[in-house]
């Protein structure tokens, strides 16, 4: 049917503005949109210092939790040699480092960390593990359901598992319980396991165990082993090559767009990514030690991530997820990377491409836990899950506790984020700052702490490189079917246009650093596509769409001819349809 208003997704509809109507300027289309006061927010608590590390003083370690049951014997395919136990002699293994991370008193019971394994949890045991959850009778009012988001490269299931007390476990179901949505993601990377087997661990607390009360407040999906090819083999990549960890903006693997698509249809207000970092790096050769931390964790930290959803993520989930760790000895600080040479060490991507950052574009909180983990086969695995299932375990008790609040924050982030079109600015590039931290380092003979003062790019204070003034939107030929798939799959709402008319636009010159722009008027036949600012998720079209966006469709080769999108800049006077 043929439509002249620039109609929502139907699942978002509760969010957001009301259909707009092509032909109206855009003043007129905000006036409609009744404003969303923010809660009332608390007193600030310093933020853990990520500029300046510090070592955590011990704290009582809480009572061990119950034990959890273990499905019944299955085979065990033996683990690839790359991930492996340590040999006896591994540095990393020395008695006095390894006193510095001895075992929690709770353990944790899943198919691979049984004693005696070698092979942490295969793909059959897991989704044998998550179907026993899914199938159990829930006498307390909770729902289970498995879900086969699709095969991956090599035909391995893709499994999520919905945890609710909503009258059914569809999204709809979810959206009408009004809870809030919590989704965490393990073992993206396939020789990081710690994440999948901690979320075995609280698949079962939320079924039944001490976890599960927090369903009155809260939806929960969990999806263990994003890359389940990786896992098998045990190497970061998918089967194709793709580290799936930076490919949530071009949706290049088929687990990337399962996980796309799941985060569209059940619009988590958090997106938790469960990560290991590794235990020894070229800081460690350049400066002689170790990293002495439990857990690194960081939230989204992108160009035009929305303030308040940065706010959310700091003072809800980062401050008392690191307070969490602390009373259980955990060591946590802000996340660091280093690089070969003496450079700077990093805070993580500030490009729009990792899960964490793409879900803050989409105005949810987006969150990753990396644990210490990668390089040391079974190694300490204990306490590397024990460190996930604490931080999940914090990260969905903030979400009950401020249920509401973040609710009434993304509505207000929504609209505010649809009135920017036609009139704010916009970065496209940006780049950390240039500051110091100190960090917590451990000598790897003696296993004795010392702070080490580093320079770091920090990713907490965002540079400005390149900016400009944000469209009405995006024209795309006819023949860009591959983006709009795309875009679509991230839940951007993208029309057909039905009737051919022109558009002032400003067209590209070229593509990447410096990108020309020449304003002129273009011609938008019927069949070609347009893609509305005016919209919640507004904020991922500019990553994707901008010329010289260094995550984008042109820079990456989606979109290999820059005359295939236009930056509209006024409001079209076009009749516009749903795309099938």
């Amino acid at each position: 049917m043929l439509l002249q208003l620039l109609t929502r997704n139907a699942r978002a509809a509760a969010n957001r503005c009301a259909l707009f109507h092509a032909r109206l300027v855009v003043p007129a289309l905000l006036a409609g949109c009744a404003s969303t006061p923010l809660p009332p927010w608390p007193a600030k608590a310093p933020l853990p210092p990520a500029e300046r590390g510090r070592v955590v003083a011990p704290a009582p370690i809480a009572p061990p939790a119950q034990a959890l049951p273990v499905p019944g014997p299955s085979s065990v395919a033996p683990w690839p040699s790359g991930a492996a136990a340590r040999p006896a002699e591994d540095p990393l293994l020395r008695p006095a480092l390894a006193a510095q991370f001895p075992e929690p008193m709770v353990r944790y019971r899943t198919p691979g960390l049984s004693e005696g394994r070698r092979a942490f949890t295969t793909n059959a045991e897991l989704a044998d593990w998550l179907g026993a959850i899914a199938h159990a009778h829930q006498g307390t009012g909770t729902r289970t359901q498995l879900l086969r988001l699709g095969p991956s490269q090599q035909g391995e299931p893709i499994l999520a598992l919905v945890l609710t007390r909503a009258g059914g476990t569809t999204p709809d179901a979810l959206e009408a319980s009004r809870r809030p949505t919590v989704m965490m993601v393990g073992q993206q990377r396939g020789d990081e396991p710690a994440g999948a087997e901690a979320l075995l661990a609280l698949a079962q607390e939320l079924a039944g165990g001490l976890l599960e009360p927090l369903l009155d407040r809260i939806n929960v999906v969990l999806v263990p082993r994003a890359n389940p090819d990786g896992a098998d083999a045990g190497t970061p990549e998918t089967a194709a090559g793709v580290d799936m960890t930076s490919d949530h903006l071009l949706l290049s693997t088929p687990e990337a767009r399962a996980l796309a698509e799941l985060v569209r249809d059940y619009r988590p207000i958090l997106v938790l990514d469960a990560r290991e970092y590794p235990a020894e790096s070229a800081l460690s050769d350049a400066l002689h030690a170790q990293p002495g931390y439990d857990a690194l964790l960081h939230y989204g930290t992108a160009a035009n991530i929305p303030d308040f959803i940065t706010k959310a993520a700091r003072e809800w989930y980062y401050e008392p997820m690191a307070a969490s760790l602390k009373a259980e000895r955990l060591r946590s600080d802000w996340f660091f990377a280093s690089a070969a040479g003496a450079g700077p060490v990093t805070g993580g991507s500030v490009l729009p491409e990792t899960l964490r950052n793409v879900s803050g574009l989409k105005n949810a909180v987006g969150f990753a836990v990396a644990s210490r983990g990668v390089g040391l086969g079974r190694a300490h695995v204990q306490r590397r899950v024990h460190t996930q299932v604490t931080a999940m375990a914090s990260a969905l008790r903030s979400t009950a506790e401020r249920s509401s609040s973040l609710e009434q924050v993304r509505s207000f982030v929504a609209r505010d984020t649809s009135a920017m079109a036609c009139r704010a600015q916009a970065a496209i590039d940006v780049a950390p700052t240039p500051a110091q931290r100190d960090l917590l380092l451990l000598d790897p003979q003696s296993g004795a702490e010392r702070v080490e003062h580093v320079q770091w790019d920090s990713p907490l204070k965002l540079r400005t490189l390149t900016s400009r003034g944000r469209p009405c939107g995006y024209w795309l030929a006819a023949r860009a079917d591959n983006v709009v798939d795309r875009l679509q799959l991230l839940g951007v709402q993208v029309l057909r246009v039905a009737e051919g008319g022109s558009m002032l636009a400003d067209s590209y010159e070229r593509s990447g650093p410096g990108a020309s722009l020449q304003r002129n008027t273009i011609d938008a036949p019927t069949g070609s596509y347009y893609v509305a600012l005016n919209q919640p998720l507004a904020q991922l079209a500019v990553a994707a769409l901008e010329p010289d966006s260094p995550a984008g469709y042109v820079a990456r080769g989606i979109i290999d001819d820059v005359g295939q999108v236009a930056r509209i800049v006024s409001t079209p006077s076009l009749v516009f349809e749903e795309p099938n």
